[in-house]
């Protein structure tokens, strides 16, 4: 550990850390700001009485990068470390983990779930902790975890309870929380010519009329974010409304505004094919006349869509902007490393696709792959296809990543001599983490974007909102200590009535109705499935069915294919509606005995006293769910066992 020091300006931002106060280390990407806190930690554990650090991350795939790359490698020869997440182990006997360990690396939903789980083996105290480190802090925020592990801090803090552990925040990008003085610019966006775009239009008009809008309803313009908002509501009106018109013809208009959006950024024949693999599915489903009227309406113009679609004199200009940006930075005899950030996985796919079908990108040398968060799909990367996609970025086999935001923060990519933003509307913070990438020599950062288009004046904003965070730092540090302690127990006082206000409201919402007083219907045909009585608890996570009436409704499908194992259940099939077909889960076999349906309240409706309504969190149903007991499913399903 002799070689282990810090540089000038990392010893500057951990001196009052040192000194224990609570400090949040704000340093750019690149900055050294995880192996500032390592040196913490060290300081920490070598002063401290009986010391316990642990540090949280938000995402899973940086549990093992912080314990291999920066903990263990300078805290492994005289302490004991742990990498805990949803996928080790030892979060099954967490509690006697923390006892056990001196430093803890884990989840910040592990930690939660151990702060109000009173199971012995698993739980445990902030007084537990004499160091909590919390990596990109910034995203303590709302409902996070982040805010819900600082939230029982802060009431134990505002009671006098002690001992409290010391904090310790890292982020590259604080932010301004959403406060603003700049008034938004306004730009003129160039119109160019796009026969595509206004036939998709001009279906979008027929499918309005056709439904005959409520004259209470404006929808704003097609091909935004604010239309996309619009329709939405529209749909979860048709569904309390029993309007099945309404709610499938909001629900095809979102796929059309979708198809805008796409062709405002991608290319023509990327956004017909995302029409075209959505109606593929609505094809065989149809079961009454707005269904045949809105399939029918996108088969009679599917060969003219095609073939506006792949008419090149009407090409997005902003690809060819794009591949400009690409080829000042890429030639066969350079050697570049470059990221390319794009909004969502699907456009990544097709950007993908783009690079590796285009002959000038081709001759440049660019050798692409995508690069998105985990979770499962086929638009998802297990964590195995992360760590390959990186390790072959960091070797040289690719040297353009393709990547929604999972790479504008935390994971460890080698420096790039090219950071793009390419049709990205975000904050300052997703701004400062994703221009931090490029830190290679002579590096470049770009946003490619229509000019006076929307892009350019969010990123013009982004600019003052990161120079407005470092003003109201600066502001912050002139603070007296007097008067910087009086402002913090102000804000935490208010913090903690607001969200015990907050939950009363939820406990009174859930409290208003009985499980056995709300039916679930299927989303799609509306067709009463279950009672909320059905559903119980399982494992904190799980909302499954546990009335054996409700296979009935639903016909299997594929078998789920995840990628890891759990310990006391598997998936089984997909599971949807026997009358429409629509989504509703899958089949989890639980303790190799019961076989329950895992439902997905976003694609049901709730009946209830007071009327129909949508969720998109189980979370949020109007009645309490009540925890699965294995014993009483037995006892119900297998009566013979118990005479």
């Amino acid at each position: 550990m002799a070689d282990f020091q810090l540089r000038a300006y990392q010893e500057e931002v951990v001196e009052r850390a040192l000194r224990r106060e609570n400090v949040i280390i704000w340093l750019p990407t690149g900055g050294g700001k995880t192996r500032a806190a390592v040196y913490v930690a060290k300081k920490h554990l070598e002063t401290t009485p009986r010391a316990k650090v642990v540090v949280l991350v938000n995402k899973v795939h940086l549990v093992d990068q912080h314990y291999k790359k920066e903990f263990m490698p300078h805290l492994g020869h005289d302490y004991y470390l742990v990498a805990v997440s949803g996928e080790s182990e030892e979060k099954d006997f967490f509690g006697r983990v923390v006892q056990e360990k001196d430093v803890v690396i884990c989840t910040a939903q592990i930690l939660y779930n151990a702060l109000t789980n009173t199971d012995e083996n698993k739980h445990v105290e902030l007084s537990d902790i004499t160091l909590l480190i919390i990596d990109e802090c910034h995203h303590t925020h709302k409902d996070s975890v982040y805010n819900q592990v600082m939230t029982c801090y802060v009431e134990k803090k505002l009671k006098g309870e002690q001992p409290l552990p010391q904090i310790l925040g890292l982020t590259a990008s604080p932010g301004t929380g959403g406060g603003r003085t700049l008034e938004k610019a306004v730009g003129h966006v160039l119109q160019v010519r796009d026969p595509f775009g206004d036939h998709l239009k001009s279906m979008m008009q027929m499918i309005h009329e056709y439904m005959d809008l409520p004259p209470d309803v404006r929808l704003r313009e097609c091909g935004t974010q604010e239309y996309e908002a619009d329709v939405v509501v529209l749909e979860q009106r048709g569904v309390r409304q029993d309007n099945r018109l309404l709610a499938q013809c909001a629900l095809h208009l979102r796929q059309y505004n979708d198809a805008l959006l796409i062709n405002d950024t991608l290319r023509m024949m990327d956004a017909y094919r995302s029409l075209e693999e959505f109606y593929i599915n609505k094809f065989p489903t149809a079961i009454d006349g707005t269904d045949f009227f809105l399939v029918g309406l996108f088969q009679e113009n599917q060969v003219e869509l095609q073939k506006l679609a792949r008419d090149s004199r009407y090409e997005n200009p902003k690809m060819g902007k794009l591949e400009n940006t690409l080829l000042q930075q890429f030639s066969p005899n350079v050697k570049s490393k470059g990221i390319l950030f794009s909004k969502t996985r699907k456009s990544i796919h097709c950007l993908k696709d783009w690079v590796l079908n285009n002959k000038a990108l081709q001759e440049a040398g660019i050798k692409a792959d995508f690069l998105t968060g985990s979770g499962n799909g086929s638009t998802y990367m297990t964590q195995n296809e992360q760590a390959d996609t990186i390790r072959n970025f960091r070797q040289g086999t690719l040297n353009l990543l393709i990547s929604t935001s999972v790479a504008e923060e935390g994971l460890d990519i080698p420096e790039c001599n090219l950071v793009v933003r390419y049709g990205l509307l975000t904050n300052e913070i997703a701004q400062q983490q994703a221009s931090g990438r490029a830190r290679a020599k002579d590096s470049k950062y770009s946003v490619v974007a229509q000019k006076g288009g929307r892009e350019v004046q969010r990123e013009l904003t982004n600019e003052y909102l990161e120079e407005l965070t470092g003003k109201a730092i600066a502001k912050v540090q002139e603070m007296s200590l007097g008067e910087f302690r009086k402002k913090i127990t102000e804000l935490q006082t208010e913090a903690v009535i607001c969200r015990k206000i907050a939950e009363s409201c939820k406990a009174e919402k859930k409290s208003r109705n009985t499980a056995a007083s709300v039916q679930l219907l299927c989303r799609n045909c509306f067709k009463s499935v279950a009672s909320g009585s059905d559903i119980k608890l399982l494992d904190n996570q799980h909302f499954v069915n546990v009335n054996p009436d409700f296979k009935r409704h639903y016909k299997v499908g594929v078998q789920v294919v995840l990628e890891r194992s759990f310990e006391d259940w598997e998936p089984g099939c997909t599971i949807s509606c026997s009358n429409c077909n629509k989504d509703w889960g899958y089949e989890m076999k639980y303790k190799e005995v019961a076989l329950l349906p895992n439902l997905k309240i976003k694609n049901l409706a709730l009946e209830t006293p007071q009327g129909r309504t949508t969720v998109k969190k189980w979370k949020d149903v109007p009645f309490t769910v009540e925890d699965f007991s294995f014993t009483e499913y037995c006892e119900d399903n297998f009566p013979n066992l118990f005479d």
